[in-house]
């Protein structure tokens, strides 16, 4: 088991379609997490920024825009992207950093100011970029392969429209409690049905959004943490970011095609299986220690999928997992008390942030209407194109 950090404060813009820069909402999420933390930005011996492709140069380098935002204190500087993974990268580097000694106590910022509509690659042409290619030959978007794998659950595993359209309505009666959630009404299962087909069988209310937002979180080392006067604070355990194995037998984008299993075996776990996995093992915990878990609703059926990955049932048994109550609120393992993507939609580098922030307010007890009773072990699920993929666990 390695060293924790703590986490010492939680902040974030709210999602929604603003009109405004990424900075301005990483900023506002920033100042946030140093005030629940009690500290003061001069106090920050690090900034960890994920990047946005979408805001320009300043984007590629998002921890030097959120620090000049700031104002300039000589703080150490870092930036990465890992697409839709970008936050929880963030969080591991601020973490190393940390367990290093090269500081005390680190700030991590994402944040984005997304285009309306689906995700679309950069101008240009690219041929050796899988996501390009996809788009060129294929006109694969994203809600095609999303509509692409509910179709597979229900040939393989019996998923029906309605246990994806209760996803969306569990999900909403969650985000209908969270202020920074840009959706924040229930819907019902007939709403879900009603709405128009974007990839069959997904509908517009199986599929997020796409949303600016932003989230920050102020991580420190346990003993600055006690200096503080933080004595049990919220503790990041474990960050996962491991890539898949060769070969990979299930379509999963950017790729549209799979490797071949002629001479090797197919690893015995998934790609997201896996990721879940290495969290676990680092933790020293499992899937039966969860009080709750944050997953990437992507889609209605993409949420069924993290459950059988993060190991709560077995394959195939996601949707008896979701028809029996146990995500929901009051049920053995709550899946997405902040109300998930369905809620908030897609602001990429900050995603796997706000993740963790969520486990934060819970594992405190601060989560007020949406609060899982008892909360001690929380996780957290995300993947990003190209193999990244992420899991955080938090402890009490």
């Amino acid at each position: 088991m390695t060293a924790e950090v703590a986490v010492l404060g939680a902040g974030m813009h709210p999602w929604g379609k603003w009109g405004r820069t990424f900075v301005e909402y990483g900023a506002t999420a920033a100042r946030a997490a140093l005030c629940d933390a009690g500290l003061s930005w001069r106090e920050i011996g690090s900034v960890v920024g994920a990047d946005t492709v979408r805001g320009g140069y300043p984007g590629y380098v998002a921890g030097a825009s959120f620090a000049k935002a700031l104002g300039w204190q000589g703080a150490r500087v870092a930036s990465v992207y890992a697409a839709c993974a970008s936050g929880a990268q963030a969080v591991a580097t601020a973490r190393a950093q940390i367990l290093a000694g090269l500081a005390d106590v680190v700030l991590v910022v994402g944040a984005d100011a997304a285009p309306k509509g689906f995700f679309r690659p950069a101008g240009g042409d690219r041929p050796d970029d899988p996501d390009w290619l996809r788009f060129r030959i294929l006109g694969a978007t994203n809600p095609a392969y999303f509509g692409l794998y509910a179709r597979r659950r229900m040939a393989v595993h019996g998923d029906t429209l309605d246990d994806f359209a209760q996803v969306k309505v569990k999900n909403a009666a969650l985000g209908a409690l969270n202020p920074n959630a840009r959706y924040r009404r229930r819907v019902t299962a007939e709403e879900v049905a009603a709405s128009a087909v974007v990839a069959d069988p997904l509908r517009l209310l199986d599929i997020c959004a796409t949303s600016d937002g932003g989230a920050a979180l102020v991580l420190s080392s346990m003993e600055f943490a006690r200096r503080r006067g933080a004595a049990q604070p919220v503790r990041i355990r474990a960050v996962s970011t491991v890539t898949p194995r060769f070969p990979n037998t299930v379509l999963d984008l950017p790729d549209i095609a799979t490797d071949s299993a002629v001479a090797v075996e197919p690893a015995e776990d998934s790609f997201r299986a896996a990721i879940a996995r290495a969290a676990y093992e680092e933790a020293g915990v499992g899937p039966q220690d969860l009080s709750l878990a944050e997953v990437y609703d992507l889609s209605t059926a993409l949420e069924l999928e993290w459950y059988e990955d993060l190991g709560l049932c077995r394959q195939g048994e996601g949707a008896k997992l979701l028809r029996e109550g146990a995500t929901a609120p009051g049920g053995r393992i709550p899946v997405n008390a902040s109300g998930g993507l369905a809620s908030f939609g897609e602001a990429v580098p900050a995603q796997a942030i706000a993740q963790v922030c969520e486990l934060t307010w819970q594992l405190r007890g601060q989560a007020g209407a949406r609060q899982v009773a008892g909360a001690r072990v929380g996780i957290t699920a995300n993947q990003g194109l190209f193999g990244h993929g992420s899991a955080v666990v938090a402890v009490r």
